[in-house]
């Protein structure tokens, strides 16, 4: 039986992101809760990889939720908590997740835009939760260098990755899935957001979890 859910949004979003409320409303419809913090943390120029763990913990310890949905960095999250905290987590989905955060980050930005973002110690970022352009400090790169790629998770977990997805390549959760057993990874025809296959995987999500 569900008893309720914890959502992770992604990078740069909120608790109002459109994956988020999609959830809250079809759980809702089963009586069953969802949490959405915002893993912001109240500033965004300040974001931590360990102050997003942070918020986690004290949300699961309020709750213990039957399972952790997480979206792109948040579902980075969920496995890196899931992997400090096996008894405290009973299955996973990730949709899109961002393994291997602090890897792919210079590699996106290119070495003369990180170091410039190191020596400025902030580079602005759009913020699609606050819909605007928002400082982010250079900690996070930093604090992200202490994380593993692919965090050691024992639990069940299912994953969505989209075949188009050209922001988290799906070669990540694929190499993640490798020889993990507990693992269900599942590719769709969609980009990085997977918002247009919301209905698609609505009903393989509550399924999955029923079975847990």
């Amino acid at each position: 039986m569900i008893s309720s859910i914890l959502y992770l949004h992604g990078f740069a979003s909120g608790p109002e992101s459109t994956k988020g409320l999609f959830f809250r409303k079809q759980f809702a419809a089963l009586g069953i809760p969802v949490d959405l913090p915002d893993l912001n943390g109240g500033s965004f120029e300040s974001l931590t990889i360990t102050g997003q763990l942070e918020i986690i913990e004290s949300c699961v310890a309020g709750s213990l939720p039957s399972a952790i949905i997480g979206s792109s960095l948040g579902g980075y999250l969920a496995a890196l908590y899931a992997a400090r905290h096996p008894k405290q987590v009973q299955s996973l989905v990730l949709l899109a997740p961002g393994f291997g955060f602090g890897r792919r980050w210079p590699e996106w930005l290119g070495q003369q835009t990180v170091q410039r973002w190191k020596a400025e110690g902030w580079m602005e970022m759009y913020h699609y939760g606050l819909k605007r352009h928002v400082r982010l400090g250079y900690q996070l790169l930093e604090d992200s260098q202490r994380y593993e790629d692919y965090p050691d998770v024992r639990d069940p977990t299912l994953i969505f990755h989209g075949t188009r997805d050209v922001v988290v390549s799906p070669r990540y959760s694929e190499e993640f899935a490798k020889g993990r057993p507990n693992v269900r990874l599942e590719f769709l025809d969609s980009d990085h957001e997977l918002v247009d296959m919301l209905d698609t995987m609505w009903p393989e999500i509550l399924e999955f979890l029923n079975r847990r």
